[in-house]
């Protein structure tokens, strides 16, 4: 496959900074000398778990690349998170995957949990000892939050969470999972009837089935949890009481969206790569297939694509960065970035006829990689509900002005009363 560029493109000079741009070739000197030689083994070996990777990716400090210095963490931002998730899926959107999977439940960490519930657990993220998961969507309920049917019952001093959540990033890699669980009665709205739990994955009564690979991103776990009365201390509970699903909404606009937004550039940009590459190299004529206009023509579009989504998501997260108003370009980078990937991978398998059909040719591997930046985070349908009330002035919380300058990694007032 042609390379992916050494150095980021021009157009993304304005949202990176001389650290930025290191990180940039750290993520890109990691996934050719890491990534590369395992992704191929996680293709021939679906049912096993990518943990070397992890592992490696934690050692580094990246699973707190927004996590502040107080906790150990980077305290580099939401642009260098996406400079690391991007370069990372340049190589394998699984190990992408991995990376920003815990990103999501640190952002909700850092907004709503305590400073002694930071001081719990960030560390252990920052030094590369706990990788953590969000647990929300269920069996029935999908990503329906509204029909979350996972309960947590106050007893004494505890909570006891019943119920089964799937589709849970990082689920069989994580040592600890914010769990949304329903602690009103029937009929409460929604707004107030959810609550967020930290639940460690050794509390009995918690268990993780086998397991079982997706379409793509092989190797990487989203799997299932169940709960049988897993008692957790009130201490456990991230944020106030019914406060649940604010915890996950701004979750997955300010890390979820962004996050995926990421990935499917990755996998964009390796498209865009392969499919040139491809081209060049094959001979028809007198020169290449690249000579063709008809298939100049479509690859032109492609790059287009390519180009518009790069700048779509370092300019949102760029503005997350600064504090300023953005859930609307967050959720369009998402939604966006997606679907122009999404018609360069299928244009790739046309533009690549019988050779596209090589299963051990990496166009399939992106092909099913990129199916899975759909789902996550509100399919297509519920970003275009977003920015149409934004279209309407009806998107009345922004959580990236709220949250984004949140005291959350400041330490309490040393002052002396």
């Amino acid at each position: 496959m042609h390379a992916t560029p050494a150095t980021p493109p021009p157009a993304l000079r304005p949202y990176l900074t001389a650290r930025h741009e290191l990180l940039w070739n750290e993520a890109d000197a990691f996934a050719a000398e890491h990534v590369a030689p395992r992704a191929v083994r996680m293709e021939a070996a679906p049912g096993m778990v990518e943990r070397k990777v992890a592992d490696l990716m934690a050692a580094r400090g990246w699973f707190a690349v927004t996590v502040p210095s107080a906790f150990g963490g980077l305290g580099a931002g939401h642009v260098a998170k996406t400079v690391l998730i991007h370069r990372i899926a340049c190589v394998s959107a699984a190990a992408a995957a991995i990376l920003q999977a815990t990103l999501i439940p640190v952002g909700a960490l850092l907004h709503f949990a305590t400073y002694e519930q930071k001081g719990r657990w960030l560390p252990g993220v920052a030094d590369g000892s706990l990788l953590l998961s969000i647990a929300v969507t269920e069996p029935t309920a999908g990503g329906h939050i509204g029909g979350i049917e996972t309960t947590a019952e106050k007893a004494g001093n505890h909570w006891l969470i019943t119920g089964s959540k799937i589709h849970i990033g990082n689920s069989h890699l994580a040592g600890a999972h914010l769990v949304l669980a329903r602690t009103a009665e029937a009929g409460v709205r929604t707004s107030q009837a959810l609550t967020a739990f930290m639940v460690e994955s050794d509390r009995h009564g918690l268990s993780v089935p086998a397991h079982r690979p997706g379409l793509g991103l092989h190797g990487f776990s989203a799997g299932r949890l169940d709960l049988d009365h897993v008692r957790v201390p009130v201490d456990n509970m991230i944020g106030e009481l019914g406060q649940g699903l604010n915890v996950a909404q701004s979750s997955s606009i300010l890390y979820g969206r962004p996050n995926l937004a990421a990935v499917s550039l990755g996998i964009h940009e390796a498209v865009a790569a392969t499919t040139a590459s491809y081209l060049k190299a094959r001979p028809r004529y007198r020169g290449s297939l690249s000579d063709l206009p008809v298939l100049r023509d479509r690859v032109g579009d492609m790059e287009a694509r390519l180009r518009a989504a790069r700048i779509l998501a370092y300019q949102a997260v760029h503005l997350l960065d600064q504090g300023l108003s953005c859930d609307a370009d967050l959720i369009n980078a998402k939604y966006l970035g997606h679907q122009w990937a999404m018609q360069s991978v299928q244009d790739a398998m046309e533009l690549h006829g019988a050779q596209a059909l090589d299963r051990d040719y990496i166009l399939q591997r992106l092909w099913r990689d990129i199916q899975h930046t759909y789902p996550p985070a509100g399919t297509g349908e519920v970003q275009r509900i977003r920015l149409a009330d934004a279209a309407f002035d009806d998107d009345h919380i922004q959580w990236s002005e709220r949250l984004a300058r949140a005291t959350a990694w400041a330490q309490p007032d040393p002052t002396p009363a």
